[in-house]
């Protein structure tokens, strides 16, 4: 089968860590028959600096005419003057607004040979295997009235928590649907008892529970959440949360796998059914990291991860997917490890060497 593929390597380790994602590509391609045709795009600081714009026009007209969005990272301290007209971060906001990526999926599952590498005690992360739903295209980031102005008693600002039926019901339904298909056990979060906002999320996550009896609909105060993501993660099988809550929480549960860098993430524009094909984009859940650029240090396994999910939700290669996870965890129990990762015994390689080692067990 033949593929499009936006590529968006974007700033700081992005171009990195999307080569060797690249390289994996093309090693499953390789052994499975499949090729894909890349179509390489600017996004963030470099499309700042380059063409004045965070989410180019060009850039956007090459995503919609593929069947998925391959995306580095984007961002750095260059652009992070606040009194800035725009910034990396925009280009984020506006090409999943642009691609109607509306689901955001970050899987959390530790790898047995990570255990010794969080500040958690083994036998609380042991396990683990949990998957966020964040909704992604509204809430706080997009809401209107969203500005800061100056009064005769200081500066003031404001933004608003907004949702509709509708965009609550969507969200649901990925939850649901992905909860059917693992361990039936969906955890709804909210603030309902402080947010208008997140009663209107209770009432309608309730209704769309009415058509899936099999599944066990929990609702959790994000406070609590928050707190039993650290004390009984494994509680969790998938979790549906707002844009801003899911942000926050999602930052926070990668920190049970050790790193960043080992969690990839799909930003979907439907609802997943199994076997079906649905449009989105994959990137990993860490930042561009500018400090290690350019340093061959950086991981590459959540960007990795990233083209496994790719392969199952917009390609529909779920078996592609199955082995570019097994190789990736063949790599890891033969104790290799970036710097992120690393501990006693093990033994440290690189960026590219990662990649190379994981695409090897691919054949590539």
């Amino acid at each position: 089968m033949k593929f499009e593929l936006a590529v968006l390597p974007g700033d700081g380790i992005g171009p990195e860590v999307a080569d060797e994602g690249v390289k994996v590509l093309r090693a499953i391609g390789k052994k499975s028959g499949h090729s894909f045709n890349l179509h390489y795009g600017l996004i963030g600081g470099i499309a700042i600096d380059e063409q004045g714009m965070a989410l180019p026009v060009e850039t956007l007209k090459i995503c919609r005419q593929c069947d998925a969005v391959f995306l580095g990272a984007v961002g750095g301290p260059k652009w992070d003057d606040p009194q800035a007209p725009v910034h990396p971060e925009d280009g984020l906001l506006a090409i999943r607004k642009g691609l109607g990526l509306f689901a955001n999926l970050r899987p959390v599952k530790v790898s047995p040979e990570l255990l010794d590498a969080t500040s958690l005690k083994p036998q609380v992360i042991k396990g683990v295997d949990f998957i966020f739903v964040r909704e992604l295209t509204g809430g706080a980031y997009f809401g209107r009235p969203k500005r800061q102005w100056r009064t005769t008693r200081g500066r003031r600002a404001v933004d608003t928590i907004a949702y509709s039926e509708q965009e609550v019901e969507r969200i649901a339904r990925v939850g649901f649907e992905l909860a059917r298909s693992r361990g039936k056990k969906l955890a709804s979060v909210d603030k309902a008892n402080v947010l208008q906002s997140s009663r209107l999320w209770r009432q309608v996550t309730m209704e769309v529970a009415a058509a899936y009896p099999d599944v066990q609909l929990e609702h959790v105060l994000v406070d609590a959440c928050a707190m039993r993501i650290i004390l009984r993660p494994t509680d969790f099988d998938v979790i549906i949360a707002e844009n801003m809550f899911g942000d926050i929480l999602t930052d926070e549960s990668s920190m049970l796998a050790g790193s960043m860098g080992m969690l990839p993430s799909a930003s979907l524009a439907d609802i997943p059914q199994t076997g079906d094909k649905t449009f989105g984009m994959y990137e990993p859940i860490h930042g561009s990291a500018p400090t290690i650029a350019g340093q061959d240090v950086a991981n590459p396994i959540a960007t990795i991860l990233s083209v496994a999910m790719m392969l199952r939700y917009s390609f529909g290669l779920g078996k592609e997917a199955a082995m570019v996870e097994a190789a990736v965890d063949q790599v890891m129990k033969e104790g290799y490890r970036t710097n992120d990762i690393m501990s006693a015994g093990k033994k440290r390689v690189g960026t590219k060497e990662m990649g190379d080692l994981i695409a090897g067990k691919l054949g590539g």
